[in-house]
């Protein structure tokens, strides 16, 4: 088996697929996507693509070893993202190719049977609360929400106090027994942060998700914010 073709699909508003052929008539499909970046990515998976075709891709771990150590620079987040969207679609062909669940071939199922949350804003109190109850009605037991808009290094109370009026509205319509994520995005710094899971405290969450960026975003952001000490007058 060899593969013939790779193509990528742009989703509006901010995904790529991945769709990877072969001479067997077995397709595979992945997800090569940084979010905001799908169109960076998808020329990333084209540029890798070059060494694939006519490639055996039932050799998974070989090629991967190859897309990662075969280049001088190697990492970062468009790099590993077509990466990630290569070896899941050459997973889901071998799969097929052997009639088994990819899970058969990493290991087997853990679990039979997962818990999930569905999404419901966050920007509106009264709107977040009815999408929180209209989940539930639904049948889901969890539900994720946006936290906060951007704030400041140290930032006025106030912007506390919306978050925590979303965060009530939504515990208020869905009651003490449903799950509550609070996603932000990576908009606090750790002042706030601190502040903000304090006060989050008594609503008894779920969990909290990217109260703060990661260390490689936040010192790249912070890289573009400081001047140059060498050069800073």
């Amino acid at each position: 088996m060899k593969i013939t073709k790779l193509t990528t699909y742009i989703v509006p508003p901010r995904w790529c697929f991945l769709k990877i052929e072969t001479d067997a008539g077995i397709v595979g499909w992945g997800e090569p996507v940084v979010e905001g970046r799908a169109h960076s990515v998808a020329a990333a998976v084209e540029e890798l693509s070059d060494y694939l075709i006519g490639k055996d891709p039932r050799n998974i771990e070989d090629h991967w070893t190859v897309l990662y150590r075969g280049g001088f620079y190697r990492g970062g987040a468009i790099h590993m993202s077509a990466l990630a969207g290569i070896d899941q679609a050459l997973w889901d062909i071998k799969g097929k190719d052997l009639g088994v669940p990819v899970s058969q071939l990493l290991g087997g199922n853990v679990r039979d049977r997962i818990r999930v949350y569905s999404w419901i804003g966050g920007d509106r109190p009264a709107d977040t609360a009815a999408a929180a109850k209209g989940a539930v009605e639904r049948g889901f037991t969890a539900v994720k929400m946006n936290g906060t808009e951007e704030l400041q290094y140290i930032d006025s109370f106030d912007k506390v106090e919306k978050c925590l009026e979303n965060v009530a509205a939504v515990r208020d319509a869905v009651g003490p027994n449903v799950g509550i994520g609070v996603d932000f995005h990576g908009r606090v710094h750790k002042p706030m942060a601190k502040v903000l899971m304090k006060e989050l405290d008594p609503f008894k969450l779920m969990f909290i998700e990217e109260p703060v960026l990661s260390r490689v975003g936040a010192v790249a952001r912070a890289s573009r914010q400081q001047p140059d000490r060498h050069h800073a007058t």
